[in-house]
């Protein structure tokens, strides 16, 4: 395999699990302020697209901090706020993705019940918003790799030459 897909399957999968770690995040905290967890409905149970925006809010800052410590972290941040308002610009557009089909769920099809929300927002909405998102943060935010790091005197001495680098002196042979 080569060295850029391995590059970019591995930034896909950090990416999934610090966007899985954030949806969980918004998921609990959306349903809370929803459809409520101890009997009665949440305090923005008439609100669900202001709910929504409320919890994917705080999950954008667990999913930066995830991306930019660990999913991105040797890609160079572009500006001076290290992509921070690139980053929350770009999950900011693509909530609207969620929120158009949690809306036609609650609007033009009248489906209320915590399944349809969650189907709409978190499921179908959240698939599309995640590719967008992959896509924009990489192309627009942490946007080259840098390079990989050789460590100590494991580096093969072909690497070292084809950089221009002195190779490190080898010990003389003692043999008598």
């Amino acid at each position: 395999m080569g060295r850029r897909l391995q590059r970019f399957l591995g930034e896909a999968t950090k990416f999934l699990t610090v966007g899985g770690v954030a949806t969980l995040v918004s998921l609990v905290l959306f349903n809370a302020l929803v459809h409520g967890y101890f009997g009665g409905p949440g305090p923005l149970n008439d609100q669900p697209l202001a709910a929504f925006v409320l919890a994917n809010t705080v999950g954008m800052v667990v999913s930066y901090r995830g991306s930019r410590s660990w999913a991105f972290r040797n890609r160079e941040a572009v500006g001076p706020a290290g992509g921070r308002v690139a980053f929350f610009g770009i999950n900011a557009v693509s909530m609207l993705i969620p929120l158009g089909c949690l809306a036609f769920t609650r609007y033009v099809l009248d489906l209320a019940d915590p399944v349809s929300d969650n189907i709409a927002a978190n499921g179908v909405g959240l698939a599309l918003g995640t590719a967008a998102r992959f896509w924009a943060i990489r192309r627009f935010i942490f946007r080259t790799p840098r390079p990989v790091e050789e460590h100590g005197p494991a580096r093969p001495a072909r690497v070292a030459r084809e950089a221009g680098a002195p190779l490190p002196e080898r010990a003389p042979c003692d043999l008598g």
